[in-house]
Order: C-alpha cells, then structure tokens, then sequence
C-alpha cells in the first residue's frame, strides 16, 4: 500500500504538470488579448505598454514564462511556499487572495456534501429496500425532480421565496465565522441547500440502483441463510459493497466543488475560487488563471487517490500489491 501511495503521489505531480503546461500553451496560442493592455489602459502609449510587459514578464517566450512559474510552485518565491505568482490585474501577491477565496469554497462545498449525503443515501436505502412502494415512487419523483431543475433556476428562486417574499434567511453575501454562527449559518444555509439539491437527488438514485443489484448477489442469499438478521444483511454486506462506486463519484464531485461552485457562488455572490474565475477570466489575469486551474487539478487528482485507498477498506476484495 506504501508503495502504491508513492507512486500515484508522484502521477499527481505529473498530472499537474501537464495541466499548467496545456493552460499555458492555450493561453499563448488562443487569441486572447493582451493583458498589458488590460494592466495599462486602452489609451496606453506603445512606450508604457513595452514597460509593463517586461514588468509582468511577458516580454519572454511563454516556454521561459512556464518554467519560472512551475519552478516557483515547487521551490517558491519571494512571497514564500508555494509561490503562486502575483495578480496581473493588480500586483498583489496570489497565495493569500487564493487560500482565503478557497476557505470560503471548501465552507460551501463540504457543507453541501454533508446535506446532499444525509439527504440522498438514506432515500436511496428505503428506496431500494421497497420497490414499487409508495415511498420508492415519492424518492424517484423527487430525484427526477431534482436532477431536472440546475442551479441558475433553484438559486434565484429560494432567494425570492425565502429572502424576498418571507425574508427568513438573508439575501446574498457572506459572513465569516469570526462574526458569530448565527450570520455564517444563515448566509449558507441557501446556498448549500440548493447546491445539494442536484446531488442528493443523483445520490439517491445511484444508491437506490446499486443496493438492489447488491441485494441480489449470491453472497446476500447466503447470508440470509446463516440466519443473520436483515439488518446486519443490508448493512454490513449490501450496503458496503453497494457504495462502493458512490465513494467514486463522491470524491469527484467533491473535487469539482472545491476547486469552485462557479453558478452558486455567483448567484448568492460568495466571494470563493468560483467568482474568482471570472473574474480572472475577464481581467486575462494568467498567473491567476493558472493558480485556479492547478487548484482545481490538485483537488480532482487528489481525490482520486483517496477513494482508491478508502476501495481498500469498504471491499475486502481490493487489495494494492
């Protein structure tokens, strides 16, 4: 298992190579714009415009660009470790503005895991366990449901119902834990509710499938006939090896939020990774570009580490050699 951890450690540093080596070679290759003139002003005389570019360093060719970046990542630079650059847009240093946008996404992200956990494997469970009952059809309505209505739909409505119309929860923004629970909760409570939304009604409908293709098995028959009580049967042998493939999926979609909830964060304007990726966008902002899209590489590949290990100890059959 040591071994095998080594290796996919190392197959992470490759992979986040390749990622900022392909973002850099589309930004250079893609017509784009200049982010000079960004940083300048579109009235900028030629003169100024030739001193920025050496200040930003985009007077030299993109591969001595990449390798100063990605020697920085690993080796840092005069802000420290890791060091990430500075804002094309304006001159400050990226490691802060990035770590404290990135607190606030992995608030949203593992906030709504929790509720889209809670949620959607135990609809799943009761689902798989009564098909074709009264509650099997209510959990699959709400599922349909839930994976037809997006983000940009459930997002404005909840503010409209519960901010506009009742006014219990506060509009849009964010609260930092440090000024008390109350306001941090309230703030989020929305936002994870509807992040969760799509996911719990996805959840519940893996869950619900695997389960009954698991009840299935011949192991499961066989455990019945020992005589083990139907509980002890679903959850220690149907429900372990049924979640299984929901780990994978969970990791992932975790990942993904963590490297930034794009649409919920700019509905209920959050201040996290996603809103930062638009604006970077806007602002042809490379260095922070990149920086996003190494976060959201790490996250991903991380990720998939984990559930390759946690494999490991939900099915006794995987083994690492």
């Amino acid at each position: 298992m040591t071994r095998y951890i080594i290796r996919r450690l190392l197959w992470v540093v490759l992979v986040l190579l390749v990622v900022v080596f392909v973002t850099f070679v589309i930004f250079f290759l893609m017509p784009s714009g200049d982010p000079a003139l960004r940083f300048a002003g579109k009235g900028a005389q030629p003169q100024v415009l030739e001193t920025v570019r050496h200040q930003l360093g985009l007077d030299r060719p993109w591969y001595s660009q990449y390798f100063s970046f990605t020697r920085n990542i690993f080796l840092g630079d005069q802000n420290g470790w890791p060091g990430l650059g500075f804002s094309f847009a304006t001159r400050v240093p990226l490691k802060d503005i990035l770590f404290e946008r990135m607190f606030v996404t992995i608030q949203l992200a593992v906030g709504a895991a929790v509720i889209w956990l809670l949620v959607g494997i135990p609809i799943g469970i009761l689902s798989a366990l009564r098909p074709r009952s009264l509650m099997d059809r209510g959990a699959m309505t709400f599922a349909l449901i839930g994976i037809s209505a997006p983000v940009f739909f459930l997002g404005p409505l909840a503010l409209y119902i519960f901010w506009y119309k009742l006014g219990w929860l506060p509009g849009t923004g964010y609260k930092p834990l440090s000024s008390g629970f109350g306001p941090w909760l309230s703030h989020f409570i929305l936002p994870w509710c509807v992040l969760a939304v799509l996911y719990a009604a996805f959840y519940a409908r893996m869950t619900r499938a695997n389960l009954m293709e698991t009840m299935g098995e011949d192991y499961i028959r066989t455990a019945r006939a020992k005589g083990l009580s139907e509980r002890r049967v679903v959850l220690k042998h149907g429900l372990r090896a049924g979640l299984t493939p929901i780990v994978t999926i969970f990791g992932l979609d975790l990942a993904g939020l963590l490297g930034g909830a794009i649409i919920t964060e700019t509905i209920f304007n959050i201040p996290g990774i996603g809103q930062y990726t638009i604006l970077a966008v806007r602002r042809l902002d490379l260095y922070a570009i990149m920086d996003i899209t190494l976060v959201a590489a790490f996250f991903v590949t991380f990720a998939n580490l984990v559930v390759d290990i946690v494999y490991a100890f939900l099915d006794p059959r995987v083994r690492y050699d």
